[in-house]
């Protein structure tokens, strides 16, 4: 019998698995390497590699097989348990899959470090080579990186650096705390506001001649300690785990240049007043590092004297509200000149320019005001073969659903695509070769082309599972007087003059997500539930990524008017569109009586956000993982849109949901995991507390074992059955 749908999308892991990703090109552009399990139901990533012919070996020649580098099940780490560090570190990037989920190469790509049950390996990346083999390390050890000449790995042990050296095998500490430090200074990791909500997972970076580290040093104690109980299990320890929700002390962090003697120097910048360390990365004479105020407000660019540790300021930005963070920013070309991003004329633009430049407030916008720069991908030395400095980037233009990639060089800036058709790219590049990923309407999978020059030599396999549905039907609009980016998902089934459909609104609907996207496995479990008998509405309001910065700082002070404006107005807007024609010219009424919302995590908190307030609207709402109460969350997210909860107290009260309770007259569904460390459970007991006091009947599902991510097969399979029959009984649809 074939799986179901929810059966099929558990098991997958959301089609995540046999993806392949976390692509790694050599330097001279002759060899890929790559994650990716070996089947749509393998939750064990392995690691791959594919070699390329050379540059100049003509149009006819063709890539090399893809080989298997290392299987987890052959090595016999397939089973063990990951340590609670590794982890903690999967659930903040929210990684699904077990086995090799990262690794880290040398310069020229001969070899690669990764962990697996707390134990790090090296593996030969040539074709031939000697299977992966075990380092002599102390476990469990976590975020093995070998240096640039690839003598040496590094990794963290009970928040220590070590070094093992590959040839002789002896390990040792090279930095670490001290004794009465044990326990809550760490060094090489990064913090836990980093990691979750800056994107920067790691906490130390070689030199480029493999001589020295630039490591951070983390001290967690001015935090406040939480603890992350398992009811299920009354006779277990509960988690213990630093949190620094808004308005309360973050981690300290420094920086530290360390050479492999020893020799420590630090580095030296105003911490007391940028105490943020967004990036950094070192791949010149002089390591670049990004802090921030607690505000958010300034950021600093900051170049770093190994000698001396001094900092000398390279670029200064402000703004009002906030500074966003941009992912692959600062980076250096090989002559020198710095990319960065910056706020003008309504869009991100991109900035490639000398140090003095942007010191001296010369550098100019590389990009157009009609281009918004989402990601900075890679730099490279080379184009075509020919010598340059490019960078590679996506960026968005008129309409954010579509993301493209752009590269700018010595020829200026171009379109790495000639295809005209709307979706999602990314790309990595290196020494004329492109790995390019496209994501369209027409296909619900992701393809994967390998590129040299503009000449596609082969793809990489995809093993990700079709989904069991019988068609997508799928129309982006843009709706309202503000031009909201939605999408309509209408049943497969639906036909001209079939009874009103009830409506289901599918957020997220808040900062740094995106669900209004030209690629059709967005919208997967979107149309499950239009098969089951809805018109699915997913939009993109005001404070969602992708349309500059008025559109993104609209939400400044006020995470609940503004998001929940929108997604009432998305709403009339598109039924009024159905009203007419849609979804290939098959008229379709809605049925404004019945409409349902649910999300997760900031959609969690804009689902029970409708019912509260606007019950005129929304007849029933499923709320997962839900944010109730913003000063329960973390300091780096939630003060960077409400301030300092002391100073600016009114901006939480009106986005919190706990005053809003004795407001509740329809049915809502609350449903948290209780291992969760992200969203603590608190915000859903807090919510459910208030509702009973209010005498407001709800209904809470809990998930024991669960953390941020319901990413267990029975829980996952079922979530999706169980909300599915409580928006039905909920608005009368049974």
């Amino acid at each position: 019998m074939a799986d179901s749908f929810p059966r099929q999308q558990a098991r997958t892991k959301n089609f995540s698995l046999g993806a392949p990703r976390s692509f790694h090109i050599s330097p001279d552009g002759s060899r890929i390497v790559f994650l990716r399990s070996q089947g749509p139901a393998d939750p064990m990533t392995c690691l791959w590699a594919i070699d390329l012919p050379a540059a100049e070996a003509g149009a006819g020649a063709d890539a090399g097989p893809e080989r298997l580098i290392a299987d987890p099940a052959s090595i016999g780490a397939g089973e063990r348990a990951e340590p609670p560090a590794e982890r903690a570190r999967r659930e903040r990037s929210r990684e699904r899959a077990g086995g090799v989920v990262a690794f880290a190469t040398d310069e020229s790509c001969s070899i690669a470090a990764f962990a697996l049950s707390g134990h790090v390996y090296v593996a030969d990346l040539a074709p031939g080579g000697a299977a992966p083999r075990p380092v002599p390390s102390v476990v469990p050890a976590i975020d093995p990186r070998p240096d640039p000449t690839g003598q040496r790995v590094a990794y963290v042990h009970e928040g220590a650096l070590r070094i093992t050296n590959l040839a002789s095998g002896a390990d040792g500490v090279l930095i670490g705390p001290g004794t009465d430090e044990a326990g809550h200074v760490t060094l090489g990791l990064a913090e836990f506001v980093a990691a979750e909500e800056m994107g920067r997972q790691r906490g130390y970076w070689w030199a480029p001649d493999g001589s020295a580290l630039l490591v951070a040093r983390v001290d967690n104690a001015p935090i406040q300690r939480w603890h992350i109980a398992d009811p299920a299990n009354p006779g277990s320890v509960p988690n213990e785990v630093s949190y620094p929700s808004a308005g309360t002390p973050n981690a300290l962090v420094r920086l530290i240049i360390i050479d492999l003697d020893g020799t420590a120097v630090p580095v030296l910048w105003d911490a007391e007043a940028y105490p943020y360390l967004t990036k950094a990365e070192w791949r010149s004479a002089e390591p670049l590092i990004v802090v921030q105020t607690r505000d958010q407000r300034r950021m600093r660019l900051l170049a770093i004297d190994r000698a001396s540790g001094a900092t000398t300021i390279l670029r200064e930005d402000a703004d009002a509200c906030w500074l966003d963070i941009v992912p692959g920013v600062p980076a250096r070309l090989a002559d020198g000149r710095v990319v960065w991003t910056t706020d003008a004329d309504g869009a991100r633009r991109l900035l490639v320019a000398t140090p003095a430049e942007l010191a001296g407030g010369t550098a100019r916008p590389v990009t157009p005001p009609d281009l918004h720069v989402r990601e900075v991908l890679s730099v490279t030395g080379q184009v075509d073969g020919e010598a340059g400095q490019t960078v590679l980037f996506t960026a968005s233009g008129d309409d954010p659903a579509e993301i493209e990639v752009w590269r700018y060089g010595p020829d200026g800036l171009e379109r790495l695509t000639a295809n005209p058709a709307p979706a999602v790219r990314r790309a990595v590049q290196a020494a004329g070769t492109t790995v390019l990923t496209t994501r369209s309407m027409a296909e619900p999978r992701a393809t994967t082309t390998v590129l040299r020059g503009s000449r596609a030599i082969t793809t990489i396999a995809s093993l990700v599972q079709r989904p069991v549905l019988p068609a997508l039907r799928v129309e982006l609009l843009r709706v309202g007087r503000r031009g909201i980016r939605a999408a309509l998902v209408l049943p497969s089934w639906h036909e001209p003059g079939s009874p009103k459909l009830p409506v289901l609104m599918d957020p997220y609907g808040g900062p740094h997500s995106q669900r209004v996207l030209a690629a059709a496995d967005a919208y997967l479990t979107s149309q499950w539930f239009a098969d089951q008998g809805f018109a699915v509405i997913v939009a993109d309001g005001r404070g969602t990524p992708g349309r500059g910065h008025e559109w993104e700082r609209a939400i400044a002070g006020d995470l609940a008017d503004a998001v929940l404006e929108d997604q009432v107005d998305a709403l009339a807007a598109v039924a009024e569109h159905c009203a007419g024609q849609c979804a290939g010219h098959i008229r379709a009424d809605l049925d404004l009586a019945k409409v349902g919302i649910r999300g997760w995590s900031f959609g969690g908190y804009l689902a029970a956000l409708a019912v509260l307030r606007r019950p005129d609207v929304f007849g029933a709402a499923v709320a997962g993982a839900p944010v109730t109460d913003w000063r329960l969350y973390d300091t780096h997210y939630t003060e960077r849109y409400l301030g300092d909860p002391a100073s600016n107290a009114h901006a939480y009260e009106r986005s919190s949901l706990l005053a809003d309770a004795h407001k509740l007259s329809r049915p809502l569904m609350l449903i948290h995991g209780l291992a969760d460390d992200n969203v603590v459970v608190a915000h859903t007991l807090r919510l459910s507390s208030a509702l009973l006091a209010a005498g407001r009947p709800h209904s809470v599902l809990p998930l024991t074992g669960v953390t941020h991510m319901a990413s267990q097969e029975e829980v996952a399979e079922n979530l999706l059955l169980l909300q599915l029959e409580f928006l039905r009984a909920g608005l009368g649809l049974r």
